[in-house]
């Protein structure tokens, strides 16, 4: 099994280190696609998917999902967490167990979601039905130090409610100077740019797993997807995620970096809970 680059206490350490670094935005990728993101001692956690909930439930079905990297930290010992996001219903972005963990460690954390999925989402965690803070696309939430923009995303379609709210979101998330795009699952659709081109984005975290129909689950961009689109939106850099999570559902990053690398298009492959932060950009 991978083991991530920082894990547990080590983990920790290098999140309190960045505080004393506050004019630069820094992240960390969780694994799959969640990442902590800090702007002058505040916290984001994206997607953070931090159990085995998974691997239990589909053990014994034709669709193990088998761990391929350790976890790097337990959710309950993120304790210091202002802001979480949701950006859809499956399991790897909408976790009750590695969410209550959270909200029992963060009192008055916000949790964001689609508006759409607000009564799915208090229904799985067992929450009071006004807790979440609902987004639909066009839609901008200031909290805690980040303004959120809520934009669509299609996994595998761009799907809405009844009411015409979109169920699959990503977030554009603006901090201080800085301005990142977490595309949640999706893969790129007609009018994306249209979207994303409202706003100058620095960095842009995007999945790489692809789209197989034979793994019977929705897909995502592949690598070569993936560099193209942040080519094409104008991120001053680009990173993978949403691969060494499952082994029935993943990829190697090697098509994405020689994409990028014959773009010209500037990217960091991380490491789960590797460090990165905002100095290498202009």
């Amino acid at each position: 099994m991978i083991v991530p680059h920082l894990q547990d206490a080590a983990f920790l350490a290098s999140v309190h280190r960045a505080r004393h670094n506050p004019e630069h935005l820094h992240l960390w990728w969780l694994g799959q696609s969640g990442f902590l993101v800090q702007w002058q001692g505040q916290h984001l956690l994206l997607d953070p998917y931090l159990s085995d909930s998974l691997t239990a439930k589909y053990a014994a079905t034709d669709k193990p999902h088998i761990r391929m990297t350790e976890r790097v930290i337990a959710p309950e010992s993120l304790d210091f967490i202002q802001v979480v996001t949701s950006s859809h219903n499956h399991t790897d972005h909408l976790d009750r167990d590695t969410l209550l963990p959270l909200l029992e460690a963060n009192a008055g954390i916000d949790l964001v979601i689609p508006e759409a999925n607000r009564e799915f989402v208090t229904n799985r965690l067992g929450i009071p039905a006004a807790q979440p803070k609902g987004l639909n696309a066009g839609e901008t939430l200031q909290v805690a130090g980040f303004t959120l923009h809520a934009v669509p995303a299609a996994h595998n379609e761009l799907e809405t409610d009844a009411d015409g709210r979109h169920k699959f979101l990503g977030y554009v998330v603006q901090a201080g100077p800085w301005t990142l795009y977490h595309s949640g699952d999706t893969l790129r659709y007609e009018g994306m740019l249209h979207w994303l081109r409202r706003w100058p984005i620095d960095i842009a975290l995007l999945p790489i797993n692809g789209n197989q129909p034979e793994r019977h689950v929705a897909g995502n961009l592949n690598g070569t997807e993936a560099a193209t689109l942040a080519r094409d939106m104008g991120a001053q850099i680009v990173i993978p995620c949403h691969y060494e999570m499952f082994e029935f559902n993943t990829a190697s990053p090697d098509e994405f970096i020689a994409t990028a690398e014959h773009l010209q298009q500037p990217y960091k492959v991380l490491f789960a809970g590797e460090h990165w932060d905002s100095s290498t950009l202009n």
